[in-house]
Order: structure tokens, then C-alpha cells, then sequence
């Protein structure tokens, strides 16, 4: 290899110091330009320069790629190539003065293109041998008076894109139409730009040709930017608005929906194939129920049509739209309402048959509130069902199972739903389906699925546990057999997971999988180096969370506590035992960002001070969590969130601190189980014990006392979070699938 590469720099130099820039040393002396060119010349020569020491080295090569011998041929067309074009230019008789001006200027450009652009990906540096090719090819057309348009068409965009740029063929009887023929070959290219270059074209070309081929190929895989353009009021919405084809007039005339053109999307493929018509939709769109169910029932159209790879259009937002309706007009309803009597709670769900009721559990996974699910949703869609879960996977052709298995495990009604199966044996073929064939899935939310359902019912069913353990030992083995390195890492993961919760196995899951442990959290680790433990909690100011606040100061006015205060933050220092720091915003009025301001200045203290926090309280609402986790520190171990439904913001607190162990509710945070928690973690890191689960969640359910107390998921149950983290240091990923969640960022400041 060494000796292959020092023979192409040896050629590479031989044949560099055989040639030479034409303005600089022609070969031929009868070839030296006019003078009224030979300015036009050295500006070639100054953009070849310039190309060769675009990388800052004189070594008079020309290297945007990592690869030698493609740098060796792009600088061979960058040197050779024009020098000869500058050469024949020259030459031939036949091309007037000016036009051999106009020539040489265009191959300037050319290169002055290529220096302008190579690094932002505008001008391929690679297409440079073609490039110059085509532009010989364009000069021998243009001097023939021959058009260039029939060329252009076969070359690709970005081969003709920096030919007609250069301006030396604008003359050309071809220009123009090819000028056009560039638009059309880059809208093929980048379809998802078509219509705003049709805009901004049409608007000096009224008549640009294929501006209708265009359209419907733009419109059929982006019907939504096809409806944004076709309700506008200008030159584009014109051009649409009279285009013949129907499924960009079924797009039209959903236009003319006075602003509710939207609802119709999800049943755009059944109107256009002439299924459903659009009074059909008009009927139902303003009764939010009838609206859902007519969801349902195409969504299950479409489901049986994609079992036999039929995708329809603007599946997507079908799904959207009916997650969209399950939460807001149903689940938001049934969970507000959790105070009232079941007849008063569950009125809105009544009319609802089993499929609808089905797909309002499993697309408000994370939402639903326990007494929601377990008390309204799951026993009206066993009834309206027969009592048969069979006969509800049956009806819904068994789509999304795995989320509803995982849901039901979470919600404690897995047994229920596995027993009402007629023959045993069926469901012991649905766990086994439930846990196989992880690894055809497209990201890990199977996986998690699994992980998750095994985490709940491992204290209460642990017969079906252990199925689900064999099961996941069984497919390992299969895809060690089968070399399949995906499928070997994820079931790994789920055994080693599984068998960790089985406290007498002693899984070392840090020296297994590389994650931290599981059921505890060490004192060492909480601590900084100077042996302190900082904790911080975060307050907001809402009235509720003033007085919150007080029964939070009031909790550290003792013995083993110092208090410390200012205008914006609290403070707590251990007097006894370990160092303990607490630190907390004050709960001022969110009127005017009073306590967004505190909880800043706290934040700016504690990075000022070089102090990090390892613990993170935070006490408020559902809609200020997010906050909460923007401004955390990275270097939390320990993450209470302390509001509803904290539970699905899980994937967002590992992504700030990734070793977090975090608690969280699933349905409502309630201050007689928070308060105790932090309690009783103080206590216990005041007196410098680890911090081990298991027995510490009992402590916990014992000083709440509360039925709710069950909604509240201790970490060591978290283990989809874990096998997401572990999947991504096993395949050496940097950044995992998080399953459909984002990043928590900063919302934008002002009045929460």
C-alpha cells in the first residue's frame, strides 16, 4: 500500500512539473493571447491558485475529498484541463475576439464557483472532470450555432448547474429553456422544495413549462404543502387551483372548507380513491365523537390494507389526528374529572365500541391516568368486547398489542386480560409473539415495551415473569445462532435486566452492561469532593405552590439544620451528621416572571460557586417540569418529579443527566407523598447511608400512606430508560432512539 501511494505522488508530481498555467509559459509561442486578454487569463490563473490553497498547504494539490486519487484527478481537470480549454479558445480561428472574452470569463466564473462553493456542498468538486468536459461540449455547440438544450437535459443538476451559471452560454438559442430544464432537474432532486421554487418562479416566468408535472409529483408526496399553496392567494395558488388532475382538485376543494381543511387529511386516500366523499366528513367534523369513530373505522381500513403492503395516503396524519382526538376530547375529559362518581367521569366514553376504546388507551400510553385506565377504559372495552381479549386483538387485526401488553402490565390488569383468552394456550403464543422478533423492529420502542411490562408484573405475577424470562432467553439464543449482532445485543440486555430484578441473583449490572446500578445509589456518588452532598429543589408561584413552600421551610426549622436566605433563594445546612446542602428558589408570584427570576439568579450562584447539584426536587405543575429539567444539573443522581404525569418526561431527564435515577408519577403528583420522600432522602443522606431502593420504597409507601402512593414508580422499575442507555453503550452509539420523546429544552421566557 505504501509503496502504491508514493508511486501516485510520484506520478502526481512528475506530471505537475510538466505542466504549467497559460498565462504563465504557453508551450507554443505562436499561441500567446491578444493583450486585450491576457488580463482575463491571469484571472484563470488566480481562481487555480486560490483552489490549490484552499487547504492553507503549498503543495500544489487540490484536496476536498479524503480520498488521494480522486484529489489527484479533480486537480488534473482543475490544471490540465483548463489550460487547455484556455488554450483552445485561443486557437481556434473561428471564435471572434469578444467571444473568446466571453469564454474565458465563463471558465473564470467557473472556478471562482467551485472556490466559492465546494465547502458547502453547492458545487460537487467531483463532478469538476465533467463539468469541464461538458463545458468543451457547451463552446463546440454554442460556436455551431447549435443549441445547447438537448445536452443540458442529459446532464445531471449538478453538472448542469454550474455550466448555465457561468454565463458564457447565455446567448445560446438553448439558454433559456435550458435555464428552465435546471429548475425542473432540481425540484426531481428535492422534491420537498418544489412548490417555494414554483413560487418564486413563476413570478418572473408565468409560463415556465412542466410547472404541472411538477405540482402533482410534489403533491402526491406532500399534500400538505399542496393544500398550504392551493389556499393562497397568489401567482402558485392560481396556477394549482386550475391544474387537472384529481387528486390535486381533491386537495382544492378542501381548501374551500372555510379553514377545516385539516380534518379531512386522514381520510384523503379514501377520497380520492372514491370511498368517501367529503359531505360524508362535513357530517361529522363538529361532533368531536362521531369524528373520532369515523377515525377509528378508517384507521382500521388502512390497517388491513397495509397487511397486504397497500400504504394509503396520509397515513400519518390519520394517526395524528387520532391521538390527537383520544387525548384531547376523551382521556383529558376522563382525567379532569377523577374527583366525580364513574357515571359523571366515564359519561363521555359510553358510546364507545371496544376497537375505539382500544385505541384510546394505546395512544394516550403516558397520559392516562391509572384510575382512568383501570377504572373506566379497560373494563368497558372488556365488556363491549364479551369479556374476550382475543376477540379485542382480533378486532383490531392485533395492531400496536405490544404498547397495550405493556399498558396493561403498567396498569396491573395484564392477568385480567391474558385469563378472558378461551384457550390458555393462545395467550402463552401472544407472550411469546410479545417478547419475540425484537430485533426486525425499526428503534428500540419494542424493546422497551418488553422491558417495561416486565418491570410491573415481576412483584405481581411472577409465573408470567418467569415466562417472559424464558421467552427472552430463548430468542437470545436464536439470534447468537443466527450471528445477529442486533438481536444477541437487545436480548442480552433484557436477560441481564430481567434477572437483575431478582435481588438474590447479584447482578452487577455496571459490570454487565456498563450502566449504573440499578437498586441503589451509593452515598460516594452523591457526594463532591469536598464530602458534601447539594441537593436542589425548585419552587414555582402558582398560590398553591407558595404555601407549599412554607411547609417546605418549615420541614428544616430544627436542630440539625441552619437556614440561610436572600430576596430570591433558601438555604439549608446540616449541622449534624453529613454535610448536606439544600438549596431552593422562593415561590414568588409567576405574574411577572418573579419566580422564573429566582430560580435564575439560583441556578446563576450555584454555577458561579462551582456548585453542583447531584440531587433534583422539582415541585410543581405538569406544564412547569420542563422547565425544571432545562435548567437541572447535569450532575444529578437523583430526579423527584414531583407533578403529574411526570412519568413520560423520563427520556427527557436522561438526556440532560444521563446516570439520573428518577422518580415520578403517573397520574397525579400529590404533596402527601412528596413531601415525605424528600424527608426521608435527607435523613438518610444527613446520616450518610447509601441510598438502596427496595427498602427505602417501602419507608416511602409506609410515611405516605396514601392509595395513590401506587402511581409514584421508583427507579428500579424504569428499566426501558435502562435498556435505551445500555442498547447505546453495547452498539457504541452516540446518540440512542429515545423512543419518540425529545430533548426537554427551554421554553421561551416570560409568563409561564
Amino acid at each position: 500500500m505504501i509503496a502504491i501511494r508514493q508511486y501516485t505522488y510520484f506520478l502526481f508530481f512528475f506530471f505537475f512539473a510538466s505542466i504549467t498555467s497559460f498565462g504563465q509559459n504557453p508551450k507554443d509561442p505562436t499561441l500567446k493571447p491578444d493583450r486585450s486578454r491576457e488580463l482575463f487569463h491571469d484571472y484563470v490563473d488566480a481562481e487555480q491558485k486560490k483552489a490549490l490553497l484552499s487547504d492553507g498547504k503549498e503543495d500544489k494539490l487540490f484536496s476536498p475529498t479524503f480520498n488521494e486519487d480522486v484529489n489527484f484527478q479533480i486537480t488534473n481537470a482543475l490544471i490540465n484541463k483548463v489550460n487547455d480549454l484556455q488554450k483552445k479558445i485561443e486557437k481556434d480561428s473561428a471564435i471572434g475576439g469578444q467571444v473568446k472574452v466571453l469564454y474565458i470569463r465563463g471558465i473564470e466564473r467557473l472556478i471562482r464557483d467551485l472556490n466559492a462553493n465546494w465547502r458547502y456542498k453547492k458545487f460537487v468538486p467531483t463532478y469538476l472532470p465533467e463539468i469541464l468536459q461538458g463545458y468543451e461540449k457547451c463552446m463546440g455547440l454554442d460556436i455551431n450555432k447549435a443549441s445547447i438544450e438537448n445536452y443540458i437535459d442529459e446532464l445531471p443538476y449538478d453538472v448542469a448547474r454550474p455550466l448555465l451559471d457561468c454565463t458564457a452560454f447565455e446567448k445560446n438559442s438553448g439558454y433559456k429553456t435550458s435555464k428552465n430544464i435546471l429548475i425542473r432537474k432540481y425540484c426531481e432532486l428535492h422534491p420537498e422544495q418544489t412548490f417555494a421554487i414554483l413560487l418564486n418562479t413563476l413570478r418572473q416566468i408565468p409560463d415556465l413549462p412542466f410547472t404541472d408535472s411538477l405540482i402533482i409529483a410534489a403533491g402526491h408526496l406532500y399534500p400538505k404543502q399542496l393544500y398550504d399553496y392551493a389556499a393562497a392567494d397568489n401567482v402558485l395558488g392560481n396556477r394549482i387551483r386550475k391544474v387537472k388532475d384529481p387528486f390535486v382538485q381533491t386537495i382544492v376543494k378542501m381548501t374551500s372548507s372555510g379553514g377545516s381543511g385539516q380534518l379531512y387529511f386522514p381520510f384523503l386516500d379514501n377520497i380520492v380513491n372514491g370511498k368517501m366523499t367529503i359531505a360524508e366528513i362535513d357530517a361529522v367534523r363538529k361532533d368531536s365523537i362521531q369524528y373520532y369513530k369515523l377515525l377509528v373505522k378508517t384507521h382500521l381500513d388502512y390497517t388491513e390494507r397495509l397487511l397486504n403492503k397497500d400504504t394509503a395516503f396520509e397515513i400519518e396524519s390519520l394517526n395524528d389526528m387520532m391521538e390527537k382526538k383520544a387525548q384531547q376530547v376523551f382521556v383529558n375529559t376522563i382525567n379532569a374529572l377523577h374527583e366525580e362518581e364513574a357515571p359523571i367521569r366515564f359519561r363521555i366514553i359510553q358510546s364507545l365500541n371496544a376497537q375505539e376504546l382500544y385505541y384510546l388507551a394505546v395512544l394516550s400510553d403516558g397520559i392516562i391516568y391509572t384510575s382512568s385506565f383501570v377504572k373506566g377504559v379497560f373494563p368497558l372495552m372488556m365488556s363491549r368486547a364479551g369479556n374476550r381479549g382475543d376477540s379485542i386483538l382480533k378486532l383490531v387485526m392485533f395492531d400496536r398489542y405490544r404498547k397495550f401488553l405493556k399498558m396493561a402490565a403498567g396498569y396491573n390488569t395484564l392477568s385480567t386480560f391474558l385469563s378472558s383468552f378461551p384457550n390458555q394456550e393462545n395467550a402463552s403464543d401472544l407472550m411469546r409473539a410479545f417478547v419475540g422478533n425484537l430485533e426486525r423492529s425499526s428503534g428500540l420502542e419494542d424493546g422497551v415495551d418488553v422491558a417495561d411490562s416486565y418491570a410491573s408484573i415481576v412483584e405481581t405475577n411472577k409465573p408470567l415473569a418467569d415466562e417472559m424470562l424464558s421467552n427472552v432467553i430463548w430468542n437470545y439464543n436464536r439470534n447468537i445462532s443466527r450471528n445477529n449482532k442486533r438481536g444477541t445485543v437487545m436480548y442480552n440486555l433484557l436477560k441481564e435486566l430481567f434477572l437483575s430484578a431478582d435481588s438474590t441473583k447479584n447482578i452487577d449490572l455496571t459490570k454487565e452492561l456498563g450502566v449504573p446500578p440499578v437498586y441503589s445509589v451509593p452515598y460516594s456518588a452523591l457526594a463532591n469532593d469536598s464530602s458534601r452532598v447539594i441537593m436542589q429543589v425548585f419552587f414555582y408561584g402558582e398560590k398553591s405552590d407558595m404555601g407549599i413552600f412554607n411547609e417546605f421551610v418549615n420541614t428544616y426549622k430544627n436542630a440539625n439544620w441552619k437556614m440561610n436566605s436572600n430576596d430570591n433563594w433558601v438555604s439549608f445546612h446540616s449541622l449534624k451528621g453529613k454535610p448536606v446542602s439544600i438549596y431552593a428558589n422562593r415561590a414568588l408570584p409567576q405574574e411577572n416572571g418573579e419566580d422564573e427570576k429566582a430560580q435564575r439568579e439560583l441556578c446563576s450562584y450555584l454555577e458561579r460557586n462551582n456548585i453542583h447539584p447531584t440531587v433534583t426536587i422539582h415541585r410543581g405543575h405538569s406544564y412547569t417540569a420542563p422547565y425544571t429539567i432545562a435548567q437541572m444539573a447535569t450532575s444529578s443522581k437523583i430526579v423527584f418529579l414531583g407533578s403529574c404525569g411526570g412519568y413520560h418526561l423520563i427520556h427527557d431527564v436522561l438526556a440532560k443527566a444521563p446516570d439520573a435515577h428518577i422518580i415520578a408519577s403517573k397520574q397525579i403528583g400529590r404533596t402527601v407523598i412528596n413531601q415525605p420522600f424528600f424527608k426521608l432522602l435527607t435523613e438518610k443522606v444527613r446520616n450518610g447511608n447509601n441510598i438502596d431502593w427496595i427498602p427505602f420504597w417501602k419507608e416511602f409507601r409506609k410515611a405516605a400512606n396514601v392509595p395513590e402512593f401506587d402511581d409514584y414508580i421508583p427507579p428500579y422499575k424504569n428499566l426501558g430508560a435502562i435498556f435505551i442507555k445500555a442498547y447505546k453503550i453495547a452498539m457504541g452509539e452516540t446518540e440512542p432512539d429515545l423512543v419518540n420523546t425529545g430533548t426537554a429544552q427551554l421554553p421561551a421566557t416570560g409568563n409561564r
